[in-house]
């Protein structure tokens, strides 16, 4: 700790955003950071607390507080302070293999449970990290590092999204053969099709898989294993299998006119647009087009708000979003004490662009889907919406939901995207390698473990846990790669913080 008494001489500072009305005539990121000055500041912000419950990572009340892969906040925070910025990045390597993702896309768990919140404003740490990972690649410290000594062992990597790429990252700084393969065109798998460019532009993604091509991971596209690809002949040509293939099942919303024309899943919305962006700036017309169309999008989460900022970019009419969940209050209840995770209202950058151009939140909450209305052609014209009272259970405590009678609303709508979740791993790839599933389609292992119920076979991420964050599955991906490394060699030197 630098500096004793930062976090009462220096205000907390972030990145400025740009303009909700400017910002929807691109889709590129669009905040503008401090200088490394200020942002060293920042720094000095941090108590270094004898609990430092921001890299606890810990769960309570079944919701995560702190940082899942345990990173070393208040080092690389003081390190930062001090201008010790090379130093800095190979302390938050040591835990995390992708800092240019997770502080672009990360919810923040770290600032959540930071002890400077409980009177105040917590330390920008991810900002922070935005800062290291950032100057790292300016300085040329963010580089290639291939291994000195190969195992000659072979692993194969189902999928590219974050879980599948820290196993990659991991097992090949171990000096093993890696390969992954990509049913997509594009590496990245959720980071590059599931999030938006101007949340996470693609070229970061591109920047990070250059060096690990250059450390002599191999990557191979396109190929659906399952389907274009045998399983068989993947396992007798790789030692070891890790199905990292995401939970990209979408659910569904079973009501009357669901065959209507003009319905679609959030992630072939979002996944269409952003390959169209790459491809040719939209110019393909390869994609949901929203503009001069009324919009529903159904799902209140992340994903519902990206169909938001999307939409709007696209030029569309307007657009309402349906949440189910009665709105969270502005600030903590006291049931939900620091350092649990806030259940507070959070105005995210697709609502904020809603509200500059509609001049009203896009959410209605405590509400769901009665009919899909459809006109002569079988296309989209409305959407009917019923409101919901929940009530506990008081039996179970459970809480329930019921309709209200007459309570059923007709919003204009020519496109519905749904943003309901997802339901599990597509089931030809469970089915193509045997794997045994649980009651909500996610692999099976023993608890705290990775392997499945087949030999040499290994899964991480949102396959194994179901649908969560990147930083999880970051975790997640480290976790399974100590595991596999044991498996080939018999022990693992792998450091997992």
């Amino acid at each position: 700790m630098g500096k004793p008494t930062g976090f009462l001489e220096y205000e907390r500072k972030t990145s400025k955003a740009e303009a909700p009305k400017e910002r929807i005539k691109h889709f590129n990121e669009f905040h503008t950071h401090l200088s490394m000055e200020e942002q060293s500041k920042q720094g000095a912000r941090c108590m270094d607390c004898g609990v430092p419950f921001c890299q606890a990572g810990m769960t309570i009340a079944g919701m995560t507080s702190g940082c899942p892969l345990h990173n070393l906040v208040p080092e690389w925070n003081d390190l930062a302070y001090s201008g010790n910025w090379e130093r800095a990045y190979n302390r938050l390597k040591k835990t995390n293999n992708f800092p240019e993702f997770t502080s672009r896309v990360c919810p923040a768990l770290c600032e959540n449970a930071c002890t400077c919140g409980l009177n105040g404003d917590a330390v920008a740490t991810k900002e922070n990290e935005y800062a290291i990972i950032e100057n790292a690649y300016e300085k040329g410290y963010a580089c290639a590092k291939p291994p000195k000594v190969r195992t000659n062992k072979k692993v194969a990597v189902i999928g590219s999204g974050p879980s599948g790429l820290a196993v990659a990252d991991q097992l090949n700084k171990r000096g093993h053969n890696v390969t992954v393969f990509e049913r997509s065109d594009r590496v990245g798998g959720l980071l590059m099709y599931g999030i938006p460019n101007m949340k996470l532009e693609k070229h970061i993604i591109d920047r990070k898989i250059k060096i690990m091509e250059e450390e002599g991971v191999k990557f191979v596209t396109s190929t659906d294993i399952g389907k274009d690809a045998k399983s068989k002949k993947l396992l007798d040509g790789f030692d070891r299998v890790v199905l990292c293939c995401g939970a990209s099942n979408p659910r569904d919303i079973k009501a009357p006119g669901r065959d209507a024309k003009g319905i679609y899943f959030a992630v072939d919305f979002l996944k269409g647009v952003t390959k169209s962006l790459l491809d040719s700036n939209l110019k393909d017309g390869n994609f949901v087009s929203t503009k001069d169309k009324h919009v529903v999008i159904i799902g209140g989460g992340d994903t519902g708000n990206d169909c938001v900022g999307t939409s709007i970019r696209l030029g569309a009419k307007s657009v309402t979003q349906i949440e189910m969940m009665p709105k969270a209050p502005d600030h903590r209840a006291e049931n939900n004490p620091w350092p649990e995770w806030p259940k507070i209202c959070k105005t995210d950058y697709g609502q904020e662009e809603a509200i500059a151009m509609f001049g009203h939140d896009p959410r209605i909450y405590e509400s769901t889907v009665k009919e899909f209305i459809k006109d002569k052609n079988g296309n989209l014209s409305a959407v009917k919406i019923v409101k919901l009272a929940w009530e506990k259970d008081p039996e179970t405590g459970r809480m329930n939901m019921k309709e209200i009678p007459d309570s059923e609303q007709i919003l204009e709508a020519q496109i519905v995207l749904i943003a309901a979740g997802f339901l599990g791993s597509q089931k030809y790839v469970t089915d193509a390698f045997k794997v045994v599933v649980d009651g909500r389609s996610n692999v099976k292992t023993e608890a705290g473990k990775y392997k499945t119920s087949v030999d040499n076979i290994f899964t991480a991420g949102d396959m194994h846990t179901g649908q969560s964050l990147v930083v999880k599955a970051i975790r997640q991906g480290r976790e399974c790669a100590r595991e596999v490394d044991e498996s080939l060699m018999g022990y693992s030197n792998m450091f997992i913080q």
